[in-house]
């Protein structure tokens, strides 16, 4: 088969690398990326850590509202689809460039892959719930990565078309950890003892988009005893006040190629994030998770105790984050061979 594989930030990169692997030399496998992350450490350089090939089809749509670019991305994809005559469509996730790849796709009956189907976090204000939502209502075949999201699926009228294959960023962190820890120096460069700091990443728009939240945030986290390492989103960096003063125990530091922040991920005594993708990998590396959301697609990760919501609207932040301690053991939610088992299904699609 002809297959498009359409991606375009960074967590695609990241659930794309072994399956393309696992694509190559089986199907003619085309790599589309969308230019929705544009920054190099977040783009160019972790398809260099994944070991991905170069896109075959970059469209590099220009910055600007969401409409914007979601309708540059499906304009210039309809014209490749239409072009290259793709059997199958891949997309990933529950980003502007999922939701443009699967409506353009659907409207010229292009089967359609969603991989991580059947998310929700029942928040309609997250520009990322309305991509899921309507790109699993089109797709043929919804890749579930939990049982969570299987019952979801059910309820809503798609078991069908809904194959439980697990997560696939359980096989990226697997292929991709000793990779970091034999290659990646960022610890030492930043002087890190491991389980002596926190790792902070911020970039969904109701906490990074205001900036008295975004200080009120910071200035919480700022009570808490270790040192933070805070990777700054190029969104957030703009919001940051000159005059405003970092706290001290917070680090800032430009943003991180993949293989560097597994590392430090890795090293970190908790992980403190609004990412659904980074809730995940805390899991897979065992690591606490503070969430900053009242709300997560992830609720196994809270379930099991290993990942905590705070509010980022509350006022003792940092005493919640210093009294959580997750179990000591923890349950396998996100599955094993993940990639074999999405392989085998694609393959059986083409047969």
């Amino acid at each position: 088969m002809k297959i498009f594989s359409i991606v375009g930030a960074r967590p695609q990169f990241i659930k794309l690398a072994p399956l393309s692997a696992a694509l190559a030399g089986l199907h003619e496998e085309v790599i589309v990326h969308t230019g929705q992350h544009y920054d190099y450490a977040m783009s160019e350089k972790i398809f260099e850590d994944l070991r991905i090939r170069k896109p075959d089809i970059h469209l590099e749509i220009l910055p600007g509202s969401v409409t914007s670019q979601i309708t540059q991305m499906m304009l210039m994809l309809d014209s490749a689809m239409i072009k290259s005559k793709p059997d199958l469509v891949i997309v990933f996730g529950d980003t502007n460039s999922t939701f443009a790849g699967a409506m353009v796709a659907a409207k010229l009956n292009i089967p359609i892959v969603h991989i991580e189907a059947g998310l929700r976090s029942y928040n309609k204000a997250m520009p990322e719930e309305i991509n899921r939502v309507v790109t699993d209502h089109v797709s043929k075949y919804l890749f579930a990565p939990t049982q969570t999201a299987v019952d979801i699926l059910m309820k809503e009228g798609l078991a069908e078309n809904s194959f439980f294959t697990g997560d696939i960023m359980v096989d990226s962190v697997k292929n991709n950890l000793q990779i970091a820890l034999s290659k990646s120096t960022i610890t030492e460069d930043l002087h890190l003892a491991n389980d002596e700091y926190n790792l902070l990443t911020l970039h969904r728009n109701y906490n990074v988009d205001d900036a008295k939240v975004l200080e009120h945030l910071l200035n919480q986290l700022g009570e808490l005893p270790e040192k933070i390492i805070f990777p700054v989103h190029p969104r957030t960096r703009k919001m940051l006040a000159d005059t405003y003063p970092i706290p001290k125990n917070i680090t800032l530091a430009n943003p991180q190629g993949y293989l560097d922040f597994i590392a430090l991920q890795n090293s970190a005594k908790r992980i403190i994030t609004d990412s659904g993708g980074i809730q995940k990998e805390a899991y897979i590396l065992k690591k606490p998770c503070i969430t900053l959301r009242t709300e997560t697609e992830w609720v196994e990760t809270v379930n099991e105790k290993w990942n905590l919501l705070i509010n980022p609207c509350e006022k003792n932040i940092a005493s919640k984050i210093d009294g959580f301690k997750p179990p000591e053991n923890q349950r396998d939610v996100f599955g094993k061979n993940v990639t074999q088992k999405m392989g085998k299904i694609i393959n059986d699609i083409s047969n």
